[in-house]
């Protein structure tokens, strides 16, 4: 990520052009709705100063009819989600595998919406709930829209759209008493998990640091199912699709997530649309793993099975564009909120595959936006309009703004010379891929998905020991929370086919033993009539001992480009020790977030007022990434009478993030918790600025974990 102009060049105007229709009110009359002005906004109409309002008042009327009716029916899942204007650039032409533009026209920049969000929680829950968090990328293309509608996981709890509202209904607030919100850390979540071990996979990386990211800029996004891609010839590849975050994949850990809630609700909101307002751009790099159709069955695990990845120790991801978010919405309601996404829409070089889960999707989502938006004319609400003309014979209905003209509304027709007319498929016609079917209607799913072990054990294989250890205690937190002993046993078990020395961890941390067997069925995904033992789970394969892509520790490293640092200081601070830590700490890229004893100014020992950014009374360290302490006897003296800051110092140490101090400033450390400090690698005493940039870069110290078991906060 690079700081840019905060103006969109030439390449994003069709993005301006999506935004909100409504002018700035600047210099403008207040009206109605229909355009008469208003003298009186703060007064009914009545029958003297204190007599009854008439019905007569028309404005009275209008603005509480207006008011009564302007919330819609919030998204069932990921109702809570921010949203950012921007732009696709292709770096190179994938022509060998698809026909579509968006694939082969370097020149281009594609207009792009992308909304982030989290699963389960309502519209106003808070942002660093544990849970999965949605990644949908509108792209408003010349050949049409085309929707990729993912997540910031690479796989999904199951395998058929069957089962999607079992899914949710398991793990949104339990029914009689709607508790709790926003968080699986219950029975019913628990007591679903553990019969449907498909949902397994997904569980693993929800229980890993990936459920609480440090920022939406720094997720990774997948689109989960596995596409086709055509080429001109009409050959079809399979395709997986990556967005990589050029910051880097980055989390912070529970116990931050806890307090941020309480802190800030709004952190990732906040985080996303302060950068974009300060020009520093979140970027993605986007991605393909492409398998040959003839490839189709050569791996160990189905293809079209959503609960399963492809490591890309067997196939690299192919990078192939970036895409730069650089505009904030104008009005959240209408973007943010009216936004349609639908995995339907697609572009000629896009296909579907069969997975199971994809097909229902392809329903389930324009019935959605049928019942939240309340028309089949949502395409008409300007952040889903295509920026290419639409022309069709559908009519009428529920909010239709626009005035289609003409005699005919039907095709074939001669009246209007046959138009809107057929698009051969050379003229950029949309046409299925002419994929052989022939099988018998069965209510069932194939055995070749019933592998429910491998990949969770691989992808925990894969994660560093703090990793590892991070998904011990969220695993041990869930069900220390789930009131029902055999719920808690079943999951044990399950956790035990996965990996054995991860089940005793959470075995231990719940006081439990791990039961050698649990009652059957445990897999109850399938019909009342199906072979119970034909589709119960089969022992894991290790067909891949690691792949590196699946941990954060060889994620990006390079960078600390809108890394929030705290300043602690007070009256007196040394502007020596103060200056040089400033400068290059915000040439970096870094906000540097001055927080004293108060609010206003603070002046420093050569007598200059600098403004302070926030009172310690009225932030949290969590909310910051590296501390730094400048020296200056006065401001440490005050610094060190007021209890908050030995919490910010105790906190950061912690939370294993960098601290540098100068001068008197090591009295705040040794007045803390901190034990060996002088031989942890992120922190610094009196040392120089790269040095400090160089560990904020790392994200954590991780090898602090065991020295900070003990540190009260």
């Amino acid at each position: 990520m690079t700081k840019q102009s905060k103006t969109p060049d030439k390449g994003t105007k069709k993005i301006e052009q999506l935004s909100h229709s409504t002018k700035a009110y600047k210099d403008q009359p207040l009206t109605t709705n229909q355009g008469l002005k208003v003298n009186d906004t703060n007064n009914s109409l009545k029958s003297g100063e204190r007599g009854s309002t008439l019905l007569e008042d028309f404005l009275l009327r209008e603005k509480i009819t207006s008011f009564d009716h302007e919330r819609i029916p919030e998204r069932i899942v990921h109702a809570r989600g921010s949203a950012a204007h921007g732009y696709f650039e292709l770096y190179k032409s994938i022509g060998k595998y698809s026909k579509a533009g968006i694939f082969n026209d370097t020149a281009r920049k594609t207009p792009v919406f992308v909304r982030f969000s989290t699963v389960a929680g309502s519209k106003g829950s808070p942002d660093l709930a544990r849970d999965v968090r949605g990644f949908a990328v509108k792209f408003y293309t010349e050949e049409g829209t085309w929707d990729l509608v993912g997540n910031n996981m690479p796989i999904f709890f199951i395998q058929d759209a069957m089962k999607f509202p079992d899914l949710i209904h398991s793990v949104k607030p339990e029914p009689n008493k709607e508790i709790p919100q926003a968080a699986s850390a219950h029975d019913t979540f628990y007591d679903f998990v553990s019969h449907a071990t498909e949902t397994l996979h997904n569980h693993i990386w929800a229980m890993s640091d990936r459920a609480i990211p440090r920022s939406y800029r720094m997720m990774e996004g997948f689109g989960i199912h596995t596409f086709r891609l055509i080429n001109k010839e009409g050959k079809s590849h399979f395709v997986k699709f990556h967005w990589k975050p050029m910051l880097g994949v980055h989390s912070v850990t529970w116990d931050e997530a806890v307090k941020i809630n309480g802190a800030d609700s709004d952190f990732h909101r906040r985080d996303l649309w302060d950068a974009i307002e300060a020009g520093q751009y979140p970027e993605w790099e986007f991605g393909v793993q492409v398998v040959p159709e003839e490839d189709e069955h050569k791996y160990d695990f189905d293809l079209l099975d959503p609960t399963k990845l492809i490591p890309e120790e067997m196939v690299p991801v192919e990078i192939i564009g970036k895409m730069t978010l650089n505009k904030n919405p104008d009005n959240f309601f209408a973007e943010t909120e009216q936004v349609a996404f639908l995995p339907g829409h697609i572009v000629p070089g896009i296909d579907f595959t069969n997975d199971p889960l994809l097909q229902g999707r392809l329903f389930s989502y324009r019935d959605t936006q049928l019942s939240r938006l309340g028309s089949p004319n949502f395409h008409q609400i300007p952040i889903n309009r295509p920026v290419v003309p639409s022309h069709n014979n559908q009519r009428d209905g529920h909010m239709q703004t626009e005035i289609p003209q003409g005699q005919t509304a039907y095709f074939p027709n001669t009246l209007t010379g046959g138009c809107p007319h057929l698009s051969k498929m050379a003229e950029g016609g949309f046409a299925h891929y002419e994929e052989r079917i022939d099988a018998k209607k069965i209510r069932s799913r194939s055995e070749s998905f019933s592998d429910h072990f491998s990949q969770p054990a691989l992808f925990y294989r894969s994660l560093a020991p703090w990793e590892q250890q991070h998904v011990a205690d969220a695993y041990t937190f869930e069900l220390g929370k789930c009131n029902h002993k055999h719920i808690q046993e079943r999951m044990l078990w399950l956790i035990k086919q996965i990996d054995e020395d991860l089940a005793s961890k959470v075995a231990d941390g719940l006081g439990m033993d791990i039961p050698k067997n649990i009652e059957r069925p445990i897999n109850q995904s399938i019909g009342a009539d199906a072979k119970a033992e034909k589709f119960q789970p089969k022992a894991k394969k290790n067909y891949l001992e690691k792949d590196k892509a699946l941990s954060q520790a060889t994620t990006k490293f390079d960078s600390i480009a809108t890394r929030q640092i705290a300043i602690l200081a007070a009256n007196g601070f040394s502007m020596q020790s103060f200056k040089p830590f400033k400068q290059a700490l915000e040439k970096a890229g870094a906000m540097v977030k001055i927080v004293a004893p108060h609010g206003g100014t603070i002046t420093c020992d050569e007598g200059m007022e600098h403004t302070v950014d926030a009172a310690v009374a009225t932030t949290e360290s969590v909310l910051f990434d590296a501390l730094f302490i400048p020296g200056g006897e006065k401001s440490i003296k005050i610094l060190s009478t007021n209890g908050k800051y030995g919490k910010f110092v105790n906190e950061a140490y912690k939370h294993c993030k960098a601290i540098a101090v100068t001068g008197a400033g090591e009295d705040l450390l040794k007045n803390s918790y901190i034990k060996d400090y002088e031989d942890d690698k992120a922190i610094f005493i009196n040392g120089k600025p790269a040095d400090f940039i160089q560990a904020i870069a790392k994200h954590r110290n991780w090898d602090r974990m065991k020295a900070v078991a003990g540190i009260p906060v």
